[in-house]
């Protein structure tokens, strides 16, 4: 499974989602939104990305796809862990 992951620096749930990302089978790109290109490429994902009641985009945000269509949009490792478990 592939992944395009948002961040920021100094991001303690961003540090945790990457950390597990990193110990088990996923495969993908990691783009900060203090960056340039990282803001340039949310732009394509700005539809589907979940923001919190000001409208801020909630990070980290995790698009997990499979043969290049998004299969899920997840903030945390827990709801990445009940997304997989839900895939059985």
């Amino acid at each position: 499974m592939d992944y395009l992951l948002f961040t920021l620096p100094s991001c303690d749930k961003c540090d945790e989602l990457k950390k597990y990302l990193d110990e088990n089978d996923f495969s993908g790109e990691e783009y900060s939104l203090a960056k340039k290109e990282g803001r340039l490429k949310i732009k394509d994902y700005l539809r589907i990305v979940k923001r919190d009641d000001t409208g801020g985009i909630i990070l980290p945000t995790l698009i997990l796809q499979e043969a290049r269509q998004v299969s899920a949009v997840v903030n945390s490792r827990q709801e990445l862990e009940d997304w997989l478990r839900s895939k059985g």
